[in-house]
């Protein structure tokens, strides 16, 4: 049985990493990545047989409406969104942000390589109290990221307040498939088999285990979006992908 600690006055659910020790979520969330950083990249390809790739494209592919001058990537962990938003929109500059430094120092370093230093730029940020003016940037996305959020109402208002009028907000996250079988057939890889691979290769048996937890207290499909509506944002929109392991939510200010 999960123990689910509601820590806001909405009801949102909160899942902790480390259930033992007595600190905030958020500092929780920036030890356990920084504790995973160099294992992040491969266990997420080889744990989703690639696919995460492909689901990544299909977020970034959702910008194509949008003019192509500044994207803020949020919980943007070893860059793989910022630099796929650099690669599919040559006119666009991006900044990434992510509370884990490990993480931004290995988004930093495929930047370099790949040339974009001139066009991504990477900072240590909040994304509850985002350093940036209000109506700053064009869209915002987030990648698996919004689960981690301490308060998600005051996080997907933070993305509200920096985009410009008329901007749009791309956040892929994991979901929970609801057609059978596959959903128990997923169900018993995602709970079981994948936080023991996960922990083999990590050495931290709670941060897969945490993944599992965190993706059953979130509120996805119709939930998501109502909080979406909530926060200000305008026709929110969910697309499933693979029978429902995640999903790409879009809405507009």
């Amino acid at each position: 049985m999960i123990s689910l600690r509601l820590l806001s006055k909405k009801g949102i659910a909160q899942i902790t990493p480390y259930k033992e020790e007595q600190v905030s979520k958020k500092v929780q969330v920036q030890r356990m990545f920084d504790r995973i950083a160099k294992h992040y990249d491969f266990l997420n390809h080889a744990l989703s047989l690639g696919i995460d790739v492909s689901w990544r494209k299909k977020a970034v592919a959702m910008l194509a409406d949008q003019p192509k001058g500044h994207f803020l990537d949020i919980a943007t962990g070893t860059g793989d969104v910022a630099i796929l938003l650099a690669q599919g929109y040559p006119e666009a500059t991006i900044i990434g942000v992510d509370i884990a430094e490990r993480m931004l120092e290995i988004a930093r370093k495929k930047s370099r390589r790949k040339g974009f230093d001139n066009r991504i730029r990477f900072s240590s940020g909040d994304s509850e109290n985002l350093g940036f003016p209000g109506n700053t940037f064009d869209a915002v996305t987030v990648a698996f990221g919004v689960r981690n959020f301490e308060d998600l109402q005051k996080g997907l208002s933070e993305m509200y307040r920096v985009v410009r009028p008329g901007g749009k907000v791309v956040i892929l996250e994991f979901s929970k498939p609801r057609t059978f079988p596959f959903k128990h057939l997923f169900g018993l890889y995602f709970k079981y088999l994948l936080p023991f691979i996960g922990s083999l290769q990590s050495k931290d048996k709670r941060a897969y285990r945490y993944l599992y937890e965190s993706v059953q207290a979130f509120p996805d499909y119709d939930r998501f979006n109502t909080e979406l509506i909530k926060a200000g944002w305008k026709n929110p929109g969910c697309h499933i992908l693979t029978m429902g392991i995640c999903a790409i939510y879009t809405a507009f200010k």
